[in-house]
């Protein structure tokens, strides 16, 4: 450039050599980019990084090229000060936007390394969980290191950028007080990234409602109830309260079928018919199919089956079709097994009556027994509300 044609118009020839920066800037930048991908076109997670900072980058570029003219530009040219400051304050955002989005990035890639829509999720489940939660805090944490950085390049607040970066301990202690829900959620988030008491696409049951975990963001989880209604629970809940988790080591469960049956139906049949209904049904995964008496009263007894699947919502399944299978057959094959109420009556003096002669009257003249006033004082069996006849 001419040293005097740079004295007489010196504004002129900023704004071109402005111009040149900014075209050399995304030339190079497009070249880089092209190459970028041909390179990282084999690799996931690179060419995701490269694609996610591709915008930011060519800002970064362009805002560096302007910042170096302006800073060989001479002291001396109106505004040069301002523009000189301004690039500084845009330098240092379009870098912190540039390792979020590269951050981002990572997280993104791993997620789609490790898919979740398989048979056996269980670790997919957890590194999407911890990716996703340190993902969100990393961004927070460069995001505040970003404004610090802006405030410390102004002369007015830069004694706010440095308590900002150096006295962070005292302002957790007032930030804490003041935002305490806020903080204690941040906290939570970073504990369950770490021990991972719940995880995504856990099943989980929180204030008597089953549902599946849908959404960690860095405040609160969403929980999908199983009638597509959405729990929303803060993190820190999660941390102070007890909770049931269905599939915190493997999905699979065992489920309970209660019956409640006659003492006179045979169990035989019954576990025969129970293993029948098991391998017909495709929900079993064959490890578990048991019938059990567990309880008995006065009037009959309850019989549990128990049997296995590989998840939570075939279980449910499962344990349907076992139910209704099992009654079924009940009805079908001993209808007078069902469960019954019996009424036996009793005659005053000694034993029964001889057949064909009538009872003897009570003393207040009518027939004794539970039966009332009937003359028969053989047993009634009462099923569903009406007397049967023995």
């Amino acid at each position: 450039m001419d040293p005097e044609l740079m004295q007489r118009h010196p504004l002129a020839v900023l704004l071109v050599m402005l111009a040149l920066a900014v075209v050399v800037a995304l030339v190079v930048h497009r070249l880089g980019a092209t190459v970028l991908r041909r390179l990282t076109r084999r690799r996931p997670l690179l060419s995701i990084m490269v694609e996610r900072a591709y915008e930011p980058s060519r800002w970064l570029l362009v805002v560096m090229a302007v910042h170096a003219v302006l800073q060989g530009a001479p002291d001396g040219l109106p505004g040069v000060v301002v523009l000189a400051g301004l690039t500084r304050l845009l330098l240092i955002a379009v870098v912190t936007w540039l390792l979020i989005r590269c951050c981002g990035a990572v997280g993104e890639g791993i997620v789609q390394l490790n898919p979740a829509d398989v048979a056996d999720n269980l670790g997919a489940r957890r590194i999407q969980t911890q990716t996703r939660v340190l993902v969100r805090s990393v961004n927070l944490l460069i995001l505040v290191i970003g404004l610090a950085a802006m405030l410390m390049t102004l002369p007015g607040v830069r004694q706010i950028g440095a308590s900002i970066m150096a006295s962070a301990g005292l302002m957790g202690l007032v930030a804490g007080f003041a935002a305490r829900p806020v903080l204690g959620n941040v906290i939570a988030g970073l504990q369950i990234a770490i021990t991972q008491p719940i995880r995504l696409d856990d099943v989980l049951i929180v204030e008597g409602e089953w549902g599946r975990v849908e959404e960690i963001t860095g405040a609160y989880v969403v929980i999908r109830i199983w009638d597509e209604r959405r729990l929303v629970v803060p993190l820190q809940w999660f941390i102070e309260n007890p909770f049931q988790n269905w599939t915190r080591t493997s999905s699979q469960l065992i489920g309970t079928v209660f019956l409640w049956v006659d003492y006179r139906l045979p169990l035989d049949p019954m576990r025969q018919a129970l293993q029948r209904l098991c391998e017909e049904a495709p929900e079993w995964d064959r490890r578990v199919c048991v019938l059990q008496v567990v309880e008995t009263s006065e009037r009959s007894m309850q019989v549990r089956a128990l049997v296995s699947a590989r998840s939570s919502g075939e279980a449910w399944d499962l344990r349907c079709k076992i139910r209704e299978g099992l009654i079924a057959f009940v009805q079908n094959e001993y209808p007078d097994c069902l469960p019954r109420l019996r009424v036996e009556g009793e005659v005053q003096g000694s034993g029964r009556p001889e057949p064909g002669q009538p009872a003897r009257p009570g003393p207040s003249g009518e027939q004794e027994g539970l039966s009332g006033g009937d003359a028969d004082p053989t047993a009634d069996i009462v099923d569903g509300g009406q007397a049967v006849r023995r």
